[in-house]
């Protein structure tokens, strides 16, 4: 029988380490949550001890979240375990995953720590963690370039301390598929009690080789891949869960493992993370690329007409992608609305969401003849990420015309009172920015401004997402509409609603 490869993802925790791509507690759950649904093993929540809105967002999840184990990291000190041990208290299955460097480089010139005092503090580590869970993960931080005789002897040490999972990390992402397999393989035959443990890894992509090297120790006998979605992470990103899930899957004759993963749920999970955070996925992206499962080549369009496995080695409605499916209409009633809801996993917390949502969804449907699945996620994902309104889009016009400078005109409603402005820009979009800057004057700096058709079609709804810097606080806004200029809008004043309710997002690089 196939054994079982657990999927750690730590989009939460190592992805969000991406500049820019830090979430609040509630973008948090609402991954969380879809993660579970796709029945992730392990959910790294956040880096506990990194701040008080990460302990909050780490709680949260462990609160929410009861069919995948939630994990915090924590530095080997135990100030960082005993926060990571209250944040992870309320779960159903808590781990603390708790590391140490253990490469020469690392320990000489960033621990200043003798190779004896690095051991010596890895098994109080375990110690301190074992008061809260029997589920402790240890990993030794730059293992791709550290010294295979010492990963034996710290590797030795915690299992004795009662470490129950073993993390090899490739931090730099430094190693190729062959050495690294045979650093793994090396280790498993030397360590004692290697048997005991769940032995893992977590490769970073730096050269492109995050999912090769995590597959490379996969047949060396690693039970764990530490990954996450889209490949999001920080520099060049980690293994992409999709491609390690789906390699898997695919090649049963290479890989004797398999995963309990939903693999239906991959390409909402991409798509979600990608709205959050506002890192688009590239269109020829392994399995979650627009361009995944497209054939443009007469010869392979031929093929697949005759036999899909002639160019296709998977199915695309296997991973999540589907044809874009009528589900409702203008016509449609509350209880339709709310039972397609739950079809697609979307949580809805209150009645007045689903009213405010419904009211949306009624004032879309005039305006688009088809409604798809992903316009309701857009939708919602837009009614999720909205804070408590300060500013509002009452009304606005737009002049762009050949040989003429654009400009704009808006009437927001700022705190209950209604002000309005004009101004000119270099397109539609910039005049809208400036006009609602004169209002807001919020003095912040535009970092990234992003558009995604979200359906097929000229009718199609924009997603935009705006990310804002001020005073060394990043925020991502997100809106939707059929016009792109009021998608725009809607997103540029959902992130100043953002700055100004103040909504903490985390950063977990310590």
């Amino acid at each position: 029988m196939n054994e079982q490869l657990i999927i750690f993802d730590t989009t939460l925790r190592d992805g969000e380490q991406s500049p820019g791509a830090s979430m609040t507690r509630d973008e948090k759950l609402r991954i969380a949550r879809q993660l579970e649904r796709m029945k992730v093993n392990v959910i790294e929540a956040g880096f506990a001890a990194a701040s008080n809105g990460d302990f909050e967002a780490v709680r949260a999840v462990a609160e929410a979240i009861k069919d995948s184990t939630v994990c915090s990291l924590a530095r080997a000190n135990e100030n960082d375990i005993r926060r990571s041990g209250e944040a992870i208290r309320p779960a159903a299955s808590g781990r603390i995953h708790t590391f140490i460097a253990t490469s020469p480089i690392h320990m000489e010139k960033k621990l200043r720590m003798t190779p004896d005092q690095v051991v010596e503090q890895a098994v109080k580590a375990i110690g301190w963690a074992r008061e809260y869970t029997n589920d402790v993960e240890f990993s030794a931080e730059d293992a791709g370039r550290s010294e295979i005789d010492f990963l034996c002897r710290i590797f030795d040490a915690v299992i004795k301390a009662g470490a129950t999972t073993i993390n090899v990390p490739d931090t730099v992402g430094y190693n190729v598929p062959e050495q690294f397999a045979d650093t793994i393989r090396t280790l498993i035959e030397r360590v004692p009690n290697s048997d005991k443990v769940v032995w893992s890894v977590h490769c970073h992509n730096d050269l492109g080789l995050a999912v090769a090297n995590s597959l490379a120790a996969v047949r060396a006998g690693a039970r764990q891949v530490e990954c996450t979605i889209n490949g999001l992470g920080e520099r060049a990103g980690n293994a992409a869960l999709e491609e390690i899930v789906m390699a898997v899957r695919t090649r049963k004759d290479v890989f004797h493992c398999d995963t309990r993963i939903d693999t239906t749920q991959i390409v909402p999970a991409s798509k979600l993370v990608s709205g959050i955070t506002g890192f688009p996925v590239q269109p020829n992206k392994a399995i979650v690329g627009a361009n995944a499962f497209a054939h443009e080549s007469g010869i392979h369009q031929d093929g697949v007409l005759k036999h899909r496995e002639t160019y296709e080695i998977m199915r695309a409605e296997d991973v999540g992608w589907g044809a874009n499916k009528l589900v409702m209409g203008k016509h449609s009633g509350r209880n339709a609305f709310r039972s397609r809801l739950q079809e697609l996993g979307v949580v809805v917390d209150s009645e007045e969401q689903l009213n405010h949502a419904f009211a949306r969804f009624k004032e879309l449907a005039d305006k688009k003849h088809e409604i798809f699945d992903e316009d309701l996620q857009a939708l919602m994902s837009d009614e999720s990420s909205e804070p408590k309104e300060h500013f509002r889009l009452v009304s606005s016009s737009f002049h762009s015309e050949t040989g003429e400078t654009p400009c704009a005109r808006v009437t927001l409603s700022v705190g209950g009172k209604e002000a309005k402005a004009e101004a000119c820009g270099s397109g539609p979009v910039d005049a809208a920015f400036k006009a609602i800057e004169v209002v807001a004057d919020s003095g912040t700096q535009l970092l990234l401004y992003s558009v995604n058709a979200i359906t097929t079609g000229t009718d199609a709804q924009g997603e935009v997402t705006v990310r804002l810097s001020k005073d060394d606080r990043v925020v991502n806004g997100q809106g939707s509409d059929t016009d792109i200029i009021v998608a725009s809008a809607k997103a540029y004043l959902n992130a100043l609603n953002k700055l100004h309710a103040k909504l903490e997002r985390v950063n977990p690089q310590i």
